[in-house]
């Protein structure tokens, strides 16, 4: 009996996250990616680091809040929390967002993915 999900050949599937670099349906990217089942592209306007994060960082995903069940912000090698204030701007925008550190992310996506949920992943290669 097989017991692996059912996944489209146009779908993005994460294969591997290591060494700051993520490998998607085949493609290496070294920066941070926005990964949707349909596509996967730059996070142009991802922060160096947590404590630049702000509600700006997010504005690729706004326009999709209604589209999307939930984003995965994955933050580097280990969870960081943001701030509060950001944390209610998202919540603000309609932009559902779980925190955890990207290899938590990457399988997570995975997962929900496969499972045909409207899930977006946001993730950043360095802590």
């Amino acid at each position: 009996m097989d017991v692996t999900p059912l996944i489209r050949d146009d779908q993005q599937i994460i294969q591997s996250y290591a060494a700051g670099q993520f490998k998607i349906s085949g493609i290496s990217y070294a920066y941070g990616v926005i990964v949707s089942p349909d596509k996967t592209v730059e996070w142009v306007n991802a922060p160096q680091d947590m404590s630049a994060l702000s509600l700006e960082n997010f504005q690729e995903l706004l326009g999709q809040a209604n589209d999307v069940d939930v984003v995965l912000f994955g933050t580097g090698n280990k969870m960081h929390f943001v701030s509060p204030k950001l944390r209610q701007a998202l919540s603000a925008k309609n932009l559902p967002v779980d925190i955890m550190d990207t290899g938590a992310a990457c399988r997570t996506y995975n997962v929900l993915m496969a499972e045909g949920r409207r899930v977006v992943a946001i993730m950043m290669v360095s802590e």
